[in-house]
């Protein structure tokens, strides 16, 4: 198949854009750095903005659509659908975003993927094959279908570029070629969210307004309900095994609350190359979209004369044993991440319901883990089939878990 066609010669024109989840926090930070390069002095790489997928919040699509002048529009609830403009093209329903995609993906795009959860797989793998690159926010892609995907990717000869900062921070910290051979460890660094320092029986019993309490990041809920749980780092270590081919036993996270270094990656010489910058996503969203060119930003960079300290400390697998099960995960290949993503979805939500109490999220993950056998993941029935399995029997436990208190 042929590669994109997207070169460095051509940087300066306006590349076409397609983002799915523009009104979530990353899609918003996307949109502030698209209207920053087109306004940028000295001129970089700037950006079509062709077409925007959300979810409910079809008020803020349509002056995204206003703002930008997007035609090309997808929403997933319907009954929200009157507050769009007549003068747009709207694709509405659960299968909206991948509808966008066929209908306007060409060769050479760039798909931005910041829809929540397994939902976003369709869409992903359907841009693959429209040979867009993908810059990537849905960590569950990779999670759920890494297999699948990357494969995908190389067939189609695309790229799949990190939007996540701890992802992009080891994009960048391997950019000199090194090869998973030459990685002694890739580190994700982890903030420990809002119950770093609690004791174990007070996380348990945290309310919703507490797990939201983020210290350094502002994200919407689901990502600072699994930040709080630390299920999100879970998730980025099966990302990173599938985005840099490295397995279970080179990967490893590490309390870090400042939340300046973002990863670093340990090579087999015993030097380590470490990325920092401040807690703004807009930063590693603008390395997605102008990757392989650096230009100036509009996140703020470290202050060093303020930077009086950084902390790291061990994770504490007892207050926090979501990473001991994603390296499981890994090593069990197939599709046990999937599994594990359809059950932590659901046990988040659960929560975000008032149906379960905090303490049980991560217990139920590890039920739902036991009781499913992986089985291949090669193709995108599989993955659905283990997803939906998982689903239900997480629902089966959280409903257990509910009236247990």
């Amino acid at each position: 198949m042929p590669s994109n066609p997207r070169t460095a010669s051509d940087q300066l024109e306006p590349r076409r854009l397609i983002i799915l989840g523009s009104t979530g926090s990353i899609g918003v930070g996307v949109l502030d750095v698209v209207a920053h390069l087109a306004a940028a002095d000295p001129p970089g790489p700037t950006f079509e903005v062709v077409g925007l997928a959300a979810g409910r919040r079809a008020q803020m699509l349509e002056a995204q659509a206003s703002k930008f002048g997007v035609r090309d529009l997808a929403l997933a609830e319907v009954s929200a659908a009157s507050a769009i403009g007549t003068a747009r093209s709207l694709r509405i329903g659960s299968d909206a975003a991948l509808e966008l995609v066929h209908d306007i993906a060409r060769p050479g795009d760039l798909v931005v993927a910041a829809m929540v959860g397994a939902a976003g797989i369709p869409s992903v793998l359907a841009a693959i094959d429209h040979g867009c690159d993908i810059a990537l926010a849905n960590k569950e892609t990779l999670v759920a279908a890494g297999e699948l995907v990357t494969t995908a990717a190389a067939d189609r000869g695309v790229k799949i570029l990190p939007i996540d900062s701890e992802h992009a921070a080891l994009h960048q910290c391997l950019r000199a070629g090194d090869g998973p051979a030459e990685v002694s460890r890739l580190v994700l660094t982890a903030s420990g969210g809002p119950f770093r320092t609690w004791p174990i029986d007070r996380i348990r019993s945290a309310t919703l307004e507490e797990a939201l309490n983020h210290p350094t990041w502002k994200m919407g809920p689901k990502v600072t309900i699994d930040s709080a749980t630390m299920m999100n780092k879970g998730l980025e270590l099966i990302e990173a095994h599938w985005l840099f081919g490295i397995d279970a036993d080179r990967l490893d996270a590490i309390i870090h609350p400042q939340s300046v270094v973002h990863s670093f990656v340990e090579f087999t010489d015993g030097s380590s190359l470490a990325q920092l910058s401040p807690p703004d996503m807009r930063m590693p969203i603008q390395y997605a979209l102008c990757h392989p060119h650096r230009v100036p930003g509009c996140a703020p960079s470290l202050d060093y004369s303020k930077l009086r300290e950084l902390v790291f400390e061990p994770v504490d697998h007892e207050r926090f044993p979501s990473i001991r099960l994603a390296l499981d995960a890994i090593r069990a290949g197939g599709t046990a991440g999937a599994i594990f993503n359809a059950a932590n979805e659901v046990a988040a939500e659960s929560f975000c319901n008032g149906g379960m109490p905090f303490g049980r999220i991560v217990e139920v993950v590890a039920d739902v883990i036991d009781q499913i056998t992986p089985v291949s993941a090669s193709d995108l029935d599989s993955i659905l089939t283990a997803d939906a399995e998982a689903r239900n029997a997480a629902l089966a436990h959280a409903a257990i878990l509910t009236t247990r208190g």
